[in-house]
């Protein structure tokens, strides 16, 4: 039990590490969205129909609110990094009134895409241009997008409990 605690330690240092580096180097970054993207996406066909409307607690979010919730964040966060506006209101995917799976999973991955094509315009002289990021925290284009990133790997961890609690293994880690 402590191996494994200090191995899932470890993937965590490593993956935080990499996505650092990667801050200034766009397509390393851009590799980086994709894998977070496919990843999501085994968690969103790994759920059934009936869990994404599953809430641990009833003041949680359900497992459509915390992926629409994570979209929201691709969308807003890789927007003011960039400092282009939102095509979606901050907010806007995780009201929807069709919590689907079908359409759970269009929206995901549409707010993927974005935050992808954005990094991918990105040119690595931007990476460190300071910004004052919502007009409140002073840093650079490249670690805001790295809030992004990591804004997204949070919602989606939180999300293992969800399948767990509707009987479903997690997809296997993807590191790389």
């Amino acid at each position: 039990m402590l191996m494994k605690k200090m191995l899932a330690v470890l993937a965590l240092v490593l993956g935080t590490g990499t996505f650092a580096l990667a801050q200034n180097n766009t397509e390393e970054m851009v590799k980086e969205w994709e894998r977070a993207k496919a990843y999501t996406l085994e968690y969103l066909e790994a759920m059934p129909d009936s869990g994404y409307a599953l809430k641990p607690t009833p003041e949680m979010r359900s497992f459509a609110e915390q992926m629409l919730h994570l979209t929201d964040g691709n969308y807003g966060l890789t927007s003011a990094a960039m400092g282009v506006k939102s095509p979606v209101a901050f907010g806007e995917s995780e009201k929807t009134g069709d919590k689907s799976k079908a359409n759970v999973i269009k929206v995901v991955m549409a707010g993927y895409d974005y935050a992808i094509e954005q990094v991918k315009k990105a040119q690595p002289a931007q990476l460190g241009e300071k910004i004052k990021l919502f007009n409140q925290f002073e840093t650079t284009r490249g670690v805001a997008l790295g809030k992004a990133f990591e804004h997204q790997t949070h919602h989606r961890g939180q999300t293992t409990v969800y399948l767990r609690l509707a009987g479903v293994k997690p997809p296997q880690e993807k590191l790389f």
